[in-house]
């Protein structure tokens, strides 16, 4: 391959040993060797990361995996890879995911990872989000149908809805409520019915489906992006006081960006059908003040400080589980497989501020 089109040519620093983290995680990679794969949303966060740590094997071990990348904004997607573009295993299709796959090449493999799954998305775009896992789930399995391949569903935390059983964590059992009827319940509503189609598309057409419902995934998105984690790693990157308006006292389970694009990839090659896993890590589990402090204290250089606007935040606060069962997932089932998280959020929160430094 002309050198030019190389990943390690292309991408370097904190961010090359990211993808080279996915690209080496222990799953079964003989099993997409010579195969197609088909990932929606290429231009994305996770979706990205799986692209290159793809791309990255067959630079490195010759594994002749075709990546098929749908995505919105042919434009955006320019900017995200850059040269790679003339790689020829790389093929990105410019369509809306709840466009029918007609100009899509056929593929083995199918992940779902297409999604609006911001705040600002929910309050201005939600029928677009709630389309985007309807409508968009179903394009995907039809095209999966028609192409014999295997999927995985990229669902969400935020399926669980609020539970009031007194429990300490989230188990893929457990179901809480969602108001239907509320527009702001577009995402939630929208990953559980996405999971009910896929178990009907395995019923009636016997169909091989793998789901996942990932905890809040973080790394080095965007200093614009409006997540309140994204947030706090911006300021570090632009030397910036954290200040807390709140609190901080949702207490939520963490993930990071390489964790969880390989622990997609084992669900995809070795879970069970139809048998939702967490994706979630016990180093990952702290409040949103914890968040803004460990992001604080993993820079002591910098000498940056965390305050509050409202004095009486100050004070620290205790997790009532008699209320709400906080978004804490159990990651045991997905931990059965053989995986296991390998970046704390000091560490991972490192590695963000170093790679938003760096580019």
């Amino acid at each position: 391959m002309d050198q030019d089109l190389l990943i390690r040519n292309n991408i370097s620093g904190t961010f090359l040993a990211d993808i080279e983290e996915i690209a080496s995680s222990p799953i079964d990679w003989s099993k997409l060797e010579g195969k197609s794969i088909t990932i929606t949303g290429a231009s994305g966060f996770i979706s990205s990361h799986l692209v290159l740590s793809l791309l990255l094997r067959n630079d490195d071990h010759n594994s002749n995996i075709k990546v098929i990348g749908l995505v919105r904004s042919m434009e955006r997607a320019e900017k995200k890879y850059g040269n790679i573009l003339g790689r020829e295993d790389l093929i990105l299709v410019e369509q809306d995911v709840c466009d029918d796959f007609d100009m899509v090449p056929m593929a083995d493999y199918v992940i779902h990872a297409a999604s609006q799954a911001s705040n600002w998305h929910f309050e201005n775009d939600p029928v677009g989000t709630i389309r985007a896992n309807l409508v968009g789930t179903d394009k995907v399995l039809r095209y999966a149908l028609q192409n014999k391949a295997e999927v995985l569903i990229v669902s969400s935390l935020k399926t669980y809805g609020l539970v009031t059983d007194g429990s300490h964590e989230l188990m893929e059992e457990t179901q809480g409520y969602v108001d239907p009827d509320s527009y702001k319940n577009c995402y939630a509503m929208g990953k559980r019915a996405s999971e009910t189609l896929a178990a009907s598309y395995s019923k009636q057409y016997g169909m091989n489906i793998k789901i996942v419902r990932p905890s809040y995934i973080y790394g080095a998105a965007s200093l614009d992006d409006d997540r309140v984690w994204a947030q706090f790693i911006a300021n570090v990157v632009r030397g910036e006081n954290i200040l807390l308006k709140s609190n901080g006292a949702p207490y939520r389970s963490f993930c990071y960006v390489t964790d969880t694009a390989a622990a997609m990839l084992m669900v995809l090659l070795k879970g069970e059908n139809l048998f939702p896993y967490n994706i979630s890590s016990e180093g990952g589990n702290v409040t949103i003040r914890d968040f803004a402090k460990k992001a604080v204290e993993a820079f002591p250089e910098k000498g940056l400080t965390l305050s509050f606007a409202n004095p009486e935040d100050e004070k620290e606060v205790t997790i009532d589980y008699t209320k709400q069962t906080p978004e804490i997932m159990n990651s045991d089932r997905l931990s059965s497989l053989g995986w296991k998280a390998n970046v704390n959020i000091s560490e991972g929160i490192k590695r963000a501020v170093a790679i938003l430094t760096e580019k």
